[in-house]
């Protein structure tokens, strides 16, 4: 292993974040041999890594210490050095609020080189419009007319999902545990709840409620603005009109419950799943949280969520207890499609065809938190 990847232009990178820190593993585009880097950011908990290609290369890390609290940090050289950005994720109004956790990292559009958000604990965004040295807090979300309401999942209460159209600059969503998706059309200054459609089976209150859902992890292609899905508590939904109306795509799957989703990098219909079971408290929320029946399956739906495939070549079939957290799953941008997906245990299983044979990666690894890929520019 080397400190810093080695990997040259037009190879692949996967970004691995851990409970003990992170690790870079690279391969040639035949994605058959990889390298490993030594462990990044020793000590800290990383919950995900975001590799900005507008910025020559710069991959991001969203480190929370025990010690020092949260940190963005940041390598332009894959690895060799890491600097911490000068003005960290802090909340505008006082002392009275502070970070607890960074969750997520997202580049900005192409035409914003600048500019990149970072979604942290309690529920809250915030941007950096010099390519991540300094950041401000995106008050409409942190102080949203709705806040009182909001109450956390099993993780905290988390906003970690960002997505940005790639052709509107005023238009974006984000999804929060245990809150729902909110969406934007004015560049942030104020966000509405879309959650119409989406089911809260953990509230017999009322189980399509407005807010109070929780979306595990929302995605939209890049090459679909506006088509948006979800992996949620209680269920796989997809919007067509920007999260204004959500359809339900869960049938044919062996569980409502997951975490992770991953989107095909050329078909915007082709989707990727892994459901989990949680039979023990399943309507209040709890439950065993490992892969339902104890077989590592990924089911595929090729037609946006209408009907789904069990991939399981090369996986493990039996006595499978494992589970992966939400940003647990990624896909490269070669033809054919990879897929990536990291476990607590620390494994990491990776298909090179679009899921139709999976292969071991790597193991022993700490347990892993996220796991994201790019091709180095």
């Amino acid at each position: 292993m080397t400190n810093r990847t080695t990997a040259r232009r037009g190879d692949v990178i996967l970004l691995v974040g851990t409970r003990k820190g992170s690790f870079i593993l690279s391969s040639d585009p035949t994605r058959r041999k990889w390298e490993m880097s030594e462990l990044h950011n020793a000590g800290a908990d990383v919950f995900h890594l975001a590799y900005d290609h507008r910025n020559a290369g710069r991959i991001f890390s969203a480190s929370n210490y025990m010690i020092w609290g949260p940190q963005l940090e940041y390598t332009d050289d894959l690895g060799g050095a890491w600097t911490q950005s000068e003005v960290q994720p802090r909340f505008s109004g006082g002392d009275d609020q502070t970070v607890k956790r960074l969750w997520h990292i997202e580049p900005g559009r192409d035409a914003e080189p600048g500019v990149l958000y970072a979604g942290a604990e309690p529920a809250s965004l915030f941007k950096s419009e010099d390519s991540g040295n300094t950041w401000h807090e995106i008050a409409g979300i942190s102080q949203h007319p709705t806040r009182e309401q909001w109450q956390p999942g099993l993780g905290g209460l988390c906003l970690h999902s960002i997505v940005v159209d790639p052709a509107d600059s005023a238009r974006m969503w984000v999804g929060a545990s245990a809150v729902g998706v909110f969406g934007t059309t004015d560049a942030g200054e104020s966000w509405t709840p879309l959650n119409k459609g989406v089911r809260a089976d953990f509230n017999p209150g009322d189980r399509f409620p407005e807010l109070g859902v929780c979306p595990h992890k929302v995605l939209s292609p890049r090459s679909s603005p506006g088509l948006l899905y979800q992996q949620n508590h209680c269920g796989v939904f997809r919007s067509d009109n920007g999260g204004a109306e959500w359809q339900d795509m869960t049938e044919g799957l062996p569980s409502r419950f997951g975490f992770v989703l991953g989107l095909h990098s050329q078909d915007p219909a082709t989707i990727y799943v892994l459901p989990e079971d949680q039979a023990l408290g399943e309507d209040v929320g709890g439950g065993q949280r490992y892969v339902t029946d104890a077989k590592f399956r990924v089911y595929r739906s090729r037609n946006a969520g209408q009907d789904w495939e069990p991939l399981s070549k090369g996986l493990p079939h039996q006595n499978a207890y494992l589970h992966s957290l939400r940003e647990g799953m990624a896909t490269d941008s070669l033809d054919p499609c990879g897929i990536y997906i990291g476990t607590t245990t620390g494994q990491i299983f990776y298909s090179r065809d679009n899921g139709d044979k999976w292969e071991l990666l790597v193991d022993y690894l700490p347990p892993i938190n996220s796991v994201d890929c790019a091709v180095v520019v």
